[in-house]
């Protein structure tokens, strides 16, 4: 989980057009990459990292997270680069990413992205020196003192290239007003580590917390909290995950996530063991299709953890099947964790595949 706003975080000293935290634009799901239409749309690659807002003040520098979280304690090289590399005062949204080379060829690396959020100090300074991240700059938000916000993107995009020099830890993302193109993308780009592509109005404004973005990703993945576990059938590690996601600001359950294997059930008992809300309590009842065989007994955990999970399909309110475990999501905030993400239509009338 990513901390509070800490010490090191200055926003009291900060004083521009745009002042944080601010809520970054979000994306819809879609399964194609829109072509015109009468809209003219720009297309980038969807960066898998953390997405992040740089505030710079001068000295000042602040980078919040999507839920506005400081994240600049666990990033100083990319404070130093922010003071190097950008003009005295900008407001930025992109994502932060960790590189890694494989073969000689390099590409976007989660797992070592994802061990940076940590609370000893000694450790966030060696890893900033073993996997040193990046800003990917993808919207400016403001220049100096000038709020972009309510300029359409191609002002915005212009801004942005002033503002990055594209030389050192703050790079800019490629973009293209081809649909073709960025279809290309999809494919080429993901043995690279990207996550599909991502497509904003070109006349668009900079509307915080909103779904004004498209996104198709080569995968439906969802980020759900986890609430509870099973024990395994032989009596030792976790058999499965109980998952939720947030509807109304109440938690509720979607479905489960199990085929571990032996050494990652045990490992995963003992992570989730130390959530459990009362040592003695086990919780009763759970739909059929969730607990283990013959038992549906499952064990209560605090919801503070997130995960990202691939599925295929919502049968009314859950996942159709168990889902798969893809990685952690410290980034996350749980609450943020809602129904919303599952914007693609994933339930179908059986007269819609039938053969008319």
């Amino acid at each position: 989980m990513l901390s509070a706003l800490g010490p090191d975080a200055k926003m009291d000293d900060v004083d521009l057009p745009v002042m944080p935290p601010v809520s970054p634009m979000l994306a819809k799901a879609a399964t194609v990459v829109p072509s015109s239409d009468g809209v003219q749309w720009s297309h980038e690659p969807k960066w898998d990292g953390f997405r992040a807002l740089i505030f710079r003040d001068g000295d000042e520098v602040v980078i919040g997270s999507r839920n506005g979280k400081e994240l600049g304690r666990y990033f100083p090289e990319l404070i130093e680069a922010v003071r190097d590399e950008l003009p005295p005062r900008v407001v930025l949204d992109g994502e932060i990413a960790v590189e890694k080379s494989i073969n000689g060829v390099r590409r976007l690396d989660w797992d070592s992205l994802s061990q940076r959020i940590h609370p000893a100090e000694s450790r966030v300074k060696m890893l900033a020196e073993q996997t040193p991240a990046m800003f990917i700059g993808f919207d400016a938000l403001a220049l100096g003192d000038r709020d972009l916000m309510s300029e359409p993107l191609s002002v915005r995009r212009g801004a942005l290239l002033e503002a990055v020099p594209g030389a050192g830890r703050c790079r800019v993302s490629r973009v293209t007003t081809d649909a073709m193109t960025a279809i290309d993308w999809f494919t080429q780009f993901e043995g690279a580590g990207l996550d599909g592509v991502v497509s904003k109005r070109l006349d668009g404004h900079y509307l915080p917390g909103k779904r004004e973005m498209v996104k198709v990703k080569h995968k439906r993945t969802a980020d759900c909290v986890i609430i509870g576990y099973r024990i395994h059938k032989s009596g030792t590690g976790l058999g499965s995950m109980l998952l939720g996601l947030y509807r109304d600001g109440e938690l509720r359950m979607v479905g489960g996530s199990s085929a571990f294997s032996d050494a990652k059930r045990i490992e995963l008992q003992q992570q989730l063991e130390q959530l459990r809300v009362d040592p003695d309590h086990v919780a009763e009842g759970e739909p059929s299709r969730w607990k283990e065989k013959g038992s549906a007994q499952w064990i209560p955990i605090r919801p503070e953890l997130v995960a990202e999970f691939g599925y295929d399909q919502m049968e009314g309110d859950r996942f159709r099947h168990t889902v798969k475990f893809q990685r952690w999501r410290p980034d996350r905030d749980p609450e943020s964790c809602g129904y919303e993400q599952l914007e693609v239509p994933l339930t179908y009338d059986v007269h819609d595949v039938l053969e008319a």
